[in-house]
C-alpha cells in the first residue's frame, strides 16, 4: 500500500515538474534543466505509469507533445512582447519521437520491429538528430503557402511570413514531378556563427543571452519585425514528407525526390541494412558532430519503408517506427586559474572564470560565466579547483560542478567585490536583486562607454557605431555622453585609427538621421535601468513628452500600464538628477525628439473608451500589443490586472482563469472579442502597428563577451 501512495505522489510531483519544465523550454526558450536531466524524469514517469497505469493522467506530459503554443511572440519575443499569432490546424498530427541515450535501447527497438514485422524485409533510414524547432511547409502547384510551427501538435501558429524571409526556403520549387499539393517537415536551425553574433549583439545590450542555438532559433522564427528574421540567420532542413498516399515506397525515396525540386534536405542520411550498420553510423557522428556548423544532439533512426512503417503505426505521442538516441553532452574538466569582474552598462558586475584552455565541443574554451555571487557559493568552486564544463547543446559553455576530490589544499576561496572593478566606488546589491552593482553610475568608465554604445545601438538610435568607436572616442576625451556625439566634427572623428573621410561621413551622417528617432525610442535610449523597450513605449505614450515624465510622481508613474514599483522609482529618481536633467537639454538642443509626435497616426481615433480601465486576457484576431494600441486609440487605459477600477475585461479565446475568477468576485463585466468591436463601432477599429527601423551593421569588429 505504501509503494502505491508513494508511486501515485511521485507521478503528480512528475507531472507537475515536467509540465513545468516544458513550459520553460517551449514557451519561455529558457531552459532550467539539461535535455539529459529531462529525459531521465520523463522516463522514470513512463515506467512508474506502466507499473501503476490507475494513476496515469490523460494530460500527462508522456501523452502529449511539448507546445510552444502560446509562445511570446514579437520583436522581442525573448521578453514575452509582440502579436500572436494565427492558430491552424496540423492535416495530420505532429507527434514527437521517443528517445534514448542507450544502444542497448536501439537494438530492443530493431528488435520489436523485426518481430512485428514478422520477418519481413525492411531497411532502416539513419539520419542526423537536428537541434532546431519543427516546421511543417505546405506547398500548392509548387508554392509555399504555409508554414505551421509544431504548437501542441494539433494545431500550429503560422509564421509563413517569417519563413519567407529563411534564405534556403525556397518560395517556388524547381524540377518537375512534385505533387499538386503536398506537406514537409524539418527544423528551422540557427547555425553556430549566427548564434554567436545575435548573442554578442545581446550581451551589449545587456540582455541575457539566449541559452542554446535551438532556443535562438524558436525565439527568432516568432519575431514580428519579417525583416529582423531575414537578418538572423537562420537555415532549414527538411526530413519528412507526411502521407496517406502510396506516391513514394520508401522514406529516402521521398526524400530524394524531395531534394530534386530544389527543397534543403539533408545529405548526411544513409541506409542501414542492420543493427551494425546503425552502431558504425552512430559511433561516426558522435565524433564527427563537433565539425557541423548546426547543432545536432543524436541520431534518428526511422524504418525506410512505408508499407511497414504504416503496419507499425503510432503511439498517442511517437510513431512506433522511429526512435531519436541522444549523444551525451560534451564535457570537459580543467583547471579554474583565477577570476575576473565584468561590469556591464548598468553596473552589474559578473564574475567570469580564467580556465586552463581545453577543448570542448570543437573550440578551445578559455572563458566562462559564473553569473552571480550566489551562484558561485552554490557550486562552491574556488580558485585552483578542477571544474567540469558543459555544452550539451550549448555553445555557451558553462561550469557545472567542481572536482571536489580533486581539490587541492591551497585552494583559495575567492571573494567577490565590494567595489567596483573599473572604478572603486561602492557595490550595492538591491534587495532581490541577484546582482551587485557599481553605484558610479555617471563617473565608472565602462559604464559611460556602455550606455553610449547602447545609446546608438539598433533598437535605440540606430546609429553606425560599435564599442570600439566607443570607447577610442571616450579614451581621446571627444565624447563622455550622448550629447556629446552631437557636437562632435569630421576632423575629431579621422583622428580614430583608420578611419577616413567617407567613413567619417557615414558616421555623422547617421547621427543626423537619429534626430528622426521617435520619443518612444530616445526614452529607451537614454539608458534609464529597468526600462525597455516596451515598458518605454507605454511611459513616453502615456505621458506624452519627457517633460511630463521628469514632473511626474512616483504614483503617477505606477498608473503606467505594466509599471510596478521598481521601476516607476528607477525612472523618478534617474530624472531628478541634475546631471541627466542637463543631459537631456543638451539632447534636446542638438534636435533630437523629446515629445510623442502629434501626427495623424497617433491622433485618437475616438473618445468610446474614455475614462475606462481595460484588462485584456487570451488571443484575439490581431495581435495583444494591436489590442493594446487599438484601446489607447480610443482614449482607453490598458491595466495589467484586474482590480476594483477595471471597466471591463476584454476576454480572447483561453483568458487566465484567474482574471475570469477576479471579476466574477467583484462584478466586473466580461467582454468578448465581438462585443467590443460592437462597441468602438466600424469607423473606431484602425490600429497602427509599429515596426522597428532596419539596422544598420556597424564597421567595428564586433567584440565578444570574453
Amino acid at each position: 500500500m505504501l509503494e502505491r501512495d508513494n508511486a501515485k505522489q511521485r507521478i503528480a510531483q512528475l507531472s507537475a515538474l515536467l509540465a513545468e519544465y516544458n513550459r520553460r523550454y517551449y514557451v519561455d526558450n529558457a531552459p532550467v534543466v539539461s535535455d539529459f536531466e529531462f529525459d531521465a524524469l520523463m522516463h522514470e514517469l513512463e515506467d512508474l505509469e506502466k507499473r501503476f497505469p490507475e494513476f496515469a493522467s490523460p494530460d500527462s506530459p508522456t501523452r502529449h507533445v511539448g507546445s510552444d503554443i502560446d509562445a511570446p511572440k514579437g520583436e522581442n519575443a525573448e521578453s514575452g512582447a509582440g502579436r500572436e499569432f494565427v492558430k491552424r490546424s496540423h492535416r495530420y498530427p505532429m507527434l514527437s519521437l521517443s528517445n534514448t541515450y542507450s544502444i542497448e535501447e536501439i537494438r530492443e527497438f530493431a528488435a520489436r520491429a523485426d518481430k512485428i514485422l514478422q520477418g519481413e524485409s525492411f531497411s532502416y533510414c539513419c539520419e542526423l538528430k537536428f537541434d532546431g524547432t519543427a516546421i511543417a511547409l505546405t506547398y500548392r502547384d509548387g508554392r509555399l503557402v504555409q508554414a505551421l510551427t509544431r504548437g501542441d501538435g494539433a494545431v500550429g501558429d503560422d509564421v509563413t511570413r517569417n519563413v519567407l524571409r529563411i534564405a534556403n526556403v525556397p518560395q517556388k520549387l524547381s524540377g518537375s514531378g512534385y505533387p499538386a499539393e503536398f506537406e514537409i517537415r524539418g527544423e528551422i536551425l540557427m547555425p553556430y556563427e549566427a548564434f554567436d553574433a545575435l548573442n554578442r549583439e545581446r550581451e551589449l545590450d545587456e540582455d541575457p543571452p539566449f541559452a542554446n542555438p535551438r532556443n535562438a532559433a524558436s525565439g527568432s522564427l516568432k519575431l514580428l519585425d519579417s525583416d529582423e528574421v531575414a537578418k538572423r540567420g537562420l537555415i532549414c532542413t527538411l526530413y519528412h514528407i507526411p502521407s496517406d498516399t502510396d506516391a513514394f515506397a520508401t522514406h529516402d525515396e521521398a526524400l530524394r525526390a524531395a531534394a530534386s525540386w530544389g527543397l534543403p534536405v539533408s545529405p548526411e542520411r544513409r541506409l542501414c541494412k542492420d543493427i551494425a550498420d546503425i552502431e558504425q553510423y552512430i559511433a561516426h557522428w558522435d565524433k564527427e558532430r563537433s565539425s557541423l556548423p548546426f547543432p545536432t544532439d543524436g541520431i534518428v533512426i526511422k524504418i525506410n519503408e512505408f508499407a511497414a512503417q504504416r503496419e507499425l503505426g503510432y503511439t498517442a505521442k511517437s510513431p512506433r517506427w522511429a526512435v531519436a538516441f541522444k549523444f551525451q553532452a560534451e564535457r570537459a574538466l580543467t583547471t579554474l586559474e583565477s577570476i575576473d569582474y565584468q561590469v556591464g552598462r548598468t553596473g552589474a558586475v559578473t564574475p567570469v572564470a580564467n580556465l586552463t584552455p581545453v577543448l570542448l565541443g570543437g573550440t578551445m574554451v578559455k572563458r566562462a560565466t559564473l553569473n552571480n555571487e550566489d551562484w558561485m557559493r552554490e557550486l562552491d568552486v574556488r580558485i585552483g579547483d578542477k571544474v567540469y564544463l558543459e555544452k550539451g547543446g550549448e555553445i555557451i559553455p558553462k561550469i557545472t560542478g567542481v572536482d571536489l576530490a580533486s581539490r587541492p589544499v591551497i585552494a583559495a576561496t575567492p571573494s567577490f567585490p565590494r567595489t567596483c572593478p573599473d572604478c572603486g566606488a561602492p557595490l550595492v546589491r538591491p534587495e532581490g536583486e541577484a546582482r551587485s552593482f557599481c553605484t558610479n553610475a555617471d563617473g565608472c568608465p565602462t559604464q559611460i562607454c556602455g550606455k553610449m554604445v547602447h545609446f546608438l545601438s539598433r533598437k535605440a538610435m540606430n546609429v553606425l557605431a560599435g564599442d570600439a568607436t566607443i570607447a577610442r572616442l571616450y579614451e581621446l576625451g571627444l565624447a563622455e555622453t550622448p550629447a556629446d556625439l552631437y557636437t562632435l566634427r569630421k576632423e575629431q572623428l579621422m583622428l580614430l585609427d583608420g578611419w577616413q573621410e567617407k567613413s567619417a561621413s557615414r558616421f555623422l551622417e547617421s547621427l543626423a538621421k537619429s534626430r528622426t528617432v521617435p520619443f518612444e525610442r530616445v526614452l529607451f535610449a537614454l539608458g534609464i535601468r529597468y526600462v525597455g523597450e516596451t515598458t518605454a513605449r507605454q511611459i513616453a505614450r502615456h505621458f506624452g513628452s519627457i517633460d511630463a515624465i521628469a514632473a511626474a510622481s512616483e504614483e503617477e508613474l505606477l498608473a503606467v500600464s505594466d509599471v510596478g514599483e521598481v521601476i516607476a522609482r528607477s525612472v523618478y529618481q534617474w530624472l531628478k538628477d541634475p546631471r541627466h536633467l542637463r543631459e537631456i537639454e543638451r539632447l534636446r538642443e542638438a534636435g533630437l525628439q523629446m515629445s510623442v509626435s502629434t501626427s495623424a497616426s497617433n491622433a485618437p481615433t475616438s473618445e468610446v473608451l474614455k475614462g475606462k480601465t481595460i484588462v485584456i486576457s487570451g488571443n484575439f484576431s490581431i495581435s495583444r500589443e494591436d489590442m493594446k494600441a487599438l484601446i489607447e486609440r480610443n482614449c482607453g487605459k490598458n491595466s495589467s490586472s484586474v482590480s476594483s477600477k477595471t471597466s471591463f475585461l476584454l476576454a480572447g479565446t483561453k483568458p487566465g482563469p484567474e482574471k475570469i475568477r477576479k471579476c466574477e468576485e467583484l462584478g466586473i463585466e466580461i467582454m468578448d472579442e465581438a462585443a467590443f468591436r460592437s462597441l468602438l463601432g466600424p469607423d473606431a477599429q484602425s490600429v497602427v502597428s509599429e515596426a522597428p527601423s532596419a539596422s544598420a551593421p556597424s564597421w567595428d569588429p564586433e567584440p565578444t563577451l570574453f
